[in-house]
């Protein structure tokens, strides 16, 4: 695992997956725990639990091509994804108009191919207009 710029080993793990608390080799008190406060934690992704079905990494789904099937539309892009306080969103980059965020829900997400790098997601779900003449007054 990488702690900030240096390679770290866990050596006792303790806490809840959703609150862990781990101990690294070589950082022994408080202070040097105190240094790396804010360091980015990354884990090796061989090293990381596997992913079920329905799960995937956030940096396989950016730049994925995202579609809706039934509306035979191309929508655009997703350029990050994000963690709302309510569930994760995909920003989706559309040439000439506004990002769209898209819930990672399944009313929203009828299907992701990574391999293919397509997301087709329901545009009639997300409330977005039909394309045609605009409605009389």
């Amino acid at each position: 695992m990488r702690v900030g710029d240096s390679e770290a080993q866990i050596v006792r793990r303790a806490g809840t997956d959703a609150r862990p608390i781990v101990r690294l080799e070589g950082c022994n008190g408080r202070e040097s725990a105190e240094a790396l406060r804010g360091q980015e934690l990354l884990v090796h992704r061989i090293a990381a639990p596997t992913l079920n079905a329905d799960e995937w990494w956030a940096e396989d789904l950016q730049g994925c091509r995202v579609v809706d099937t039934a509306r035979d539309r191309e929508i655009g892009s997703v350029l990050r994804m994000l963690a709302l306080p309510s569930c994760e969103v995909l920003e989706v980059g559309r040439p000439g108009s506004a990002d769209l965020l898209v819930p990672l829900v399944r009313d929203a997400v009828r299907a992701v191919d990574v391999d293919a790098r397509v997301i087709d997601v329901d545009l009639d779900f997300l409330g977005e207009p039909r394309a045609g003449p605009a409605p009389k007054p």
